[in-house]
């Protein structure tokens, strides 16, 4: 079942579950991928940015490859902000706080893919996250990336002590990567006007 938040002539907006690979992998065992069930709707889709396998929430697609410019080069600028929610391990005392690790990837860890701090060859990372509610063994937070590195979110939060919930490869793994990109903001391609689009938290 496609569940699709927005869509006009110009992008649409799509949840993805969690367990589902955005766009197709190596092999014949990882052709079906959100990309693939977005096609058969809408065959003028054209991919802009992707979300890990495990993460669910918003994905944004181009419906010509002159809107999939645009909208690459407004993630590439920083100028869409994105909110993610997450439950992580631990009961983090700070209400808020930043994140400020370059990260890398693992060279020697290939599969599962993997990344890794590194202050001296890593890429600039940035995120800032917000406590919105704190249980007996776990947090719920705001995240807020404001850069788009692999594993950014669930590096960070490991970085700091509290691995995201349900993480198979930065923490424990559970039913589920407890990580949902919610909401996005953005301009839209061609009008220009400020568009928020959301996905409540399935947890």
């Amino acid at each position: 079942m496609l569940e699709i938040i927005h869509n006009d002539a110009v992008f649409l907006a799509v949840n993805k579950p969690t367990s589902l690979l955005t766009v197709p992998g190596r092999g014949v065992d990882k052709q079906d991928c959100l990309y693939h069930r977005v096609l058969e709707r809408i065959p003028d889709a054209l991919v802009v940015h992707r979300l890990d396998m495990d993460t669910s929430g918003l994905t944004l697609f181009a419906r010509s490859p002159e809107a999939q410019r645009n909208l690459s080069l407004q993630f590439e600028k920083r100028e869409i902000s994105k909110t993610y929610i997450a439950i992580v391990a631990g009961v983090i005392e700070k209400d808020s706080g930043i994140i400020d690790f370059p990260l890398r990837k693992d060279m020697e860890q290939r599969l599962p893919p993997k990344h890794l701090v590194d202050c001296i060859r890593g890429k600039k990372a940035f995120t800032e996250w917000k406590v919105l509610e704190r249980g007996v063994s776990t947090t719920r937070v705001a995240l807020f990336p404001k850069t788009g590195r692999s594993h950014q979110l669930r590096v960070h939060m490991q970085s700091i002590g509290f691995p995201i919930v349900g993480d198979p490869i930065y923490g424990t793994p559970a039913e589920r990567l407890m990580l949902h990109a919610q909401s996005v903001e953005l301009r839209q391609p061609v009008t220009d006007e400020s568009i928020r689009l959301e996905s409540p938290s399935p947890f």
